[in-house]
C-alpha cells in the first residue's frame, strides 16, 4: 500500500498560481494511475484531474480546463493552478491505484476506483 503526503496548499487571491505536490512513500509509482479529487465542506469528494502511469492520458473536470495541469515524475504528482477563483476552495487530496498491464494508459476519474489517498492539503483562493 503506498503512502501519499501532499503539499503545496496556501491561501492565495484570485488569480494567483499554486503547485501542489503530492510523493509517495515507495520508490516509484510503478504502474501507478494517480489523481487529483477535492473535496468542500457538506459536499463529496470531486474529480479534478487524472493522469496514467505512462503518462500519455490526461483527464480534467470541465471547470479546470485550460487553467489546472497535472504532471507526473517517478514518485511525485503534482498539480499545477493558474488563475485561481474563489470556487477553487477546497481540500485537494492525491490518490492512486495500480493499474493491471492492459491499462498502464487510462487513468480512473472515479473516486471509489482509487485505494490509495493523501491526507490532503487546503487551498483557498480569496476573491
Amino acid at each position: 500500500q503506498v503512502q501519499l503526503v501532499e503539499s503545496g496548499g496556501g491561501l492565495v487571491q484570485a488569480g494567483d498560481s499554486l503547485k501542489l505536490s503530492c510523493a509517495a512513500s515507495e520508490r516509484a509509482f510503478s504502474r501507478y494511475a494517480l489523481s487529483w479529487f477535492r473535496q468542500t465542506p457538506g459536499s463529496e469528494r470531486d474529480f479534478v484531474a487524472a493522469i496514467s502511469w505512462l503518462g500519455g492520458n490526461t483527464h480534467y473536470t470541465d471547470s479546470v480546463k485550460g487553467r489546472f495541469s497535472i504532471s507526473r515524475d517517478n514518485a511525485n504528482v503534482y498539480l499545477h493552478m493558474n488563475s485561481l477563483k474563489p470556487e477553487d476552495t477546497a481540500v485537494y487530496y492525491c490518490a492512486a491505484v495500480r493499474r493491471p498491464g492492459s491499462m498502464l494508459n487510462s487513468a480512473p476519474i472515479r473516486a471509489n476506483e482509487y485505494t490509495n489517498w493523501g491526507q490532503g492539503t487546503q487551498v483557498t483562493v480569496s476573491s
